[in-house]
């Protein structure tokens, strides 16, 4: 789902398309699980001074493993694709088998405009809401040890000094469970849709408040100060403060900041070595590209920022190799009892638009596919999956926006429905 600490309508876009009747999400971004909302700005960033024409796409492939699986490369043509229609650069790698028995990573244009770096596998970048995945996930964890409720009221569970109701108590936290915080069914106002700070978190505002420093409470704050989008339960409607306020319910209830917890959790035990939680930490770790925003009109190198604008929300700065290993545990049981993982597939109080932190998209071809988007300043990706987890690819660019909403669903189509399998079938991939 797209995590995007911009409009919903923007981030929606991308990730909407993943299937040709489901979904999009990220932070700020409407997610989509079968009827999309539309997306807006699409806009295809100009190309800086210097820009170098982007470098033809590679496709490295590990031996195939003695299933007899062959690695197609119809997704390296959909990477040509998206750099055809703006992005600087982009990269996809894809896993069959738990434990990556067979890999293939692929690349198109630039990581780097002025010095024309290619993007490697090894690269870090920010994964927006695909940070909200691992929140849910804790959160289902503390569900199953009898430390939460999904019917608790979310105010029952936050630390001392939160604000839990807005002015004249239109939004309202004692009213909000902790379920439809994790289906985006709460009603809260999406704080990144505020019209004075979304201008300083990817608006005109940016380079005057790139690196300004926002606490969990204070975002929570501007999203209680706008009325409710409905009552609580009433309907789906994504918003990043749902996630922001998890990220408060986890650090309460276990006495640990959200991150803590995740690592605790999620990182050690599924070995994600090169995900992190940067906090206000500006820097990307080594080895990294740059990342690109279009702003007015002009193309803005976005790379560095203060990260705290987007908390449980968004913060995650992951790699290729970790957000596969991450669902291949998740989707494999290896994280979620039973139980949990049945809770986190279902989508009966969104009306089959998103699960407790997870998308399912079907696919034209038939296939359904689990997963999740995100994209923040300069960042977009997604990862998405058969539901078993063998199967899985992730991919990204280096810019928040995509040209066409079908680029990313050409990616999804392309690896998962290819025309010919090694079985000789044709049509339909194999679920």
């Amino acid at each position: 789902m797209r995590m995007r600490l911009r409009r919903p309508a923007a981030a929606a876009a991308a990730f909407a398309a993943l299937a040709a009747s489901t979904l999009t999400a990220c932070a700020g971004d409407p997610p989509r699980t079968h009827v999309p909302p539309p997306a807006t700005d699409h806009r295809a960033p100009a190309p800086a001074t210097g820009h170098r024409a982007p470098a033809p796409a590679t496709d490295h492939r590990a031996p195939a493993p003695a299933t007899g699986y062959r690695t197609p490369a119809p997704a390296t043509a959909a990477l040509h694709r998206l750099v055809a229609d703006g992005a600087p650069g982009a990269a996809s790698l894809v896993t069959r088998g738990h434990g990556s028995t067979a890999a293939r990573f692929a690349t198109a244009g630039v990581a780097d405009l002025r010095s024309g770096r290619r993007m490697t596998r090894q690269d870090h970048f920010r994964a927006g809401s695909l940070t909200k995945p691992l929140v849910a996930t804790v959160v289902l964890q503390l569900v199953a040890e009898g430390r939460l409720a999904l019917h608790d009221p979310a105010a029952a569970h936050l630390p001392p000094g939160v604000p839990v109701t807005g002015d004249g108590g239109r939004s309202d936290l004692r009213k909000v469970t902790v379920r439809q915080l994790l289906d985006h069914t709460s009603g809260l106002f999406n704080y990144t849709e505020d019209r004075r700070l979304s201008r300083q978190l990817y608006g005109t505002g940016f380079g005057a408040h790139r690196y300004d420093h926002h606490t969990p409470a204070e975002l929570l704050r501007t999203a209680l100060g706008h009325p409710p989008s409905a009552a609580p339960g009433a309907r789906y409607r994504y918003s990043n403060t749902n996630y922001l306020v998890l990220g408060l319910i986890i650090q309460a209830v276990t006495g640990h900041p959200y991150a803590a917890e995740i690592r605790r959790r999620v990182l050690r035990p599924a070995g994600l070595r090169q995900t992190s939680f940067p906090g206000t930490d500006p820097a990307l770790p080594q080895p990294h590209g740059r990342g690109y925003s279009r702003i007015g009109d002009r193309q803005v190198d976005t790379t560095s920022l203060d990260p705290s604008r987007a908390g449980a929300a968004g913060e995650m700065i992951t790699t290729l190799g970790d957000l596969n290993r991450f669902f291949s545990a998740l989707l494999g049981g290896a994280l979620l009892a039973p139980r949990q993982m049945t809770e986190l597939r279902s989508d009966k109080h969104t009306g089959g638009a998103y699960g407790l932190g997870l998308y399912a998209t079907r696919l034209p071809c038939g296939v359904t596919v689990w997963g999740h988007n995100g994209d923040i300043n300069g960042s977009f990706a997604q990862t998405a999956g058969t539901a078993d987890g063998r199967h899985l690819v992730s991919f990204r660019v280096n810019t928040d926006v995509l040209a066409r909403p079908l680029d990313a669903t050409d990616v999804l189509t392309a690896e998962f429905c290819p025309a010919r399998r090694a079985d000789g079938h044709t049509g339909k991939a194999a679920p």
